[in-house]
């Protein structure tokens, strides 16, 4: 999941050849994963049961959506059609059993749940321009609403306390929240691209940058807690830093797109800024859109790989 999503990061910075190897990476990794739990259902299905029955169960149902996200990025819709059904399917099979066994104080890794539904929509809105689909992006809209009633019930019940006690898996509490900004940048550009949702536009432009903002209320507690408590030995747990901080990226872009507002989409580090101003002055007047300090703004011309990045954000 977090190598999939960095991928889609870089492919939105121009920089296919990374993202390439991230991605086929993150595909390699999904394919192992897949076979490990298969022979786990095979031969250990007590164990394949009780891992299920976890929120932390959620990740490949995620995983799997942004994975499927990456495919569509690049055209290979038939390959991210089909990781959105077995996503899909995935999400029914795990709901009941993992509600079932719900534990409160809730974890970082509890928000995986609403990450998984709002994985899904993303998925559902991105092809549903790919096939001019109306009907995915209707089925994105409930899993968008979905996504946020069950972060809200995450988050009531979340143990604050976390932030300066685990040792990285309470990032996905914000992630969960970027995610969801996301969502909805992704179904209201697909909305507008295939003529649904007119009357009600507005509202979601609008939600859309209030759940980005909200998401970036989160910074401010998550990295103080790291702060006040740093965590900088080795733990597995700390992969799941990865994914929100690709997320916030994401979000941006889809946000800064969807509400026009360019700030937000041309949130970048520092040292591609540097890389911008070292590009010949005649260069950055040609192009002050991509030049001026902009991570995350479009490529002005049409080669196959920024033809693809330009109608991805146009559906965002």
């Amino acid at each position: 999941m977090g190598s999939a999503i960095v991928s889609i990061d870089l492919y939105a910075d121009h920089q296919p050849v990374l993202s390439a190897i991230m991605g086929w990476f993150a595909a390699g990794a999904w394919l192992l994963l897949a076979g490990v739990l298969g022979v786990r259902l095979a031969y250990q299905r007590d164990r394949f049961a009780r891992e299920a029955s976890s929120p932390a169960s959620f990740t490949g149902v995620a995983g799997t959506a942004v994975l499927g996200t990456r495919f569509a990025m690049q055209d290979y819709h038939a390959v991210a059609a089909a990781l959105l059904a077995v996503s899909g399917v995935g999400w029914a099979l795990l709901l009941i059993p993992v509600l079932r066994h719900w534990e409160t104080p809730t974890a970082g890794t509890s928000f995986l749940l609403s990450v998984a539904t709002e994985g899904l929509a993303v998925l559902g809105a991105t092809l549903a321009v790919s096939y001019r689909a109306g009907w995915l992006v209707s089925a994105a809209v409930p899993a968008l609403i979905l996504g946020l009633a069950l972060y809200v019930f995450t988050a009531a019940r979340f143990d604050l306390r976390e932030l300066v006690t685990v040792h990285g898996d309470h990032w996905v509490a914000g992630g969960a929240l970027a995610i969801s900004a996301l969502a909805a940048g992704k179904v209201t550009g697909a909305a507008a691209a295939l003529g649904q949702f007119s009357r009600q536009h507005q509202i979601l432009t609008t939600s859309t940058l209030v759940l980005w903002c909200l998401a970036m209320v989160w910074l401010l507690p998550l990295v103080a807690g790291e702060v006040l408590r740093p965590r900088l030995t080795y733990d597995v747990r700390r992969w799941a830093t990865v994914f929100p901080l690709g997320m916030y990226a994401a979000c941006s872009l889809a946000t800064g797109r969807v509400t026009g507002i360019t700030g937000i989409a041309r949130l970048r580090p520092s040292v591609d800024v540097g890389r911008i101003h070292r590009q010949p002055a005649r260069v950055r007047r040609a192009a002050p859109s991509r030049l001026a300090g902009a991570a995350w703004s479009l490529p002005s011309r049409r080669s196959r790989f920024g033809y693809v990045i330009c109608r991805d954000d146009q559906q965002a």
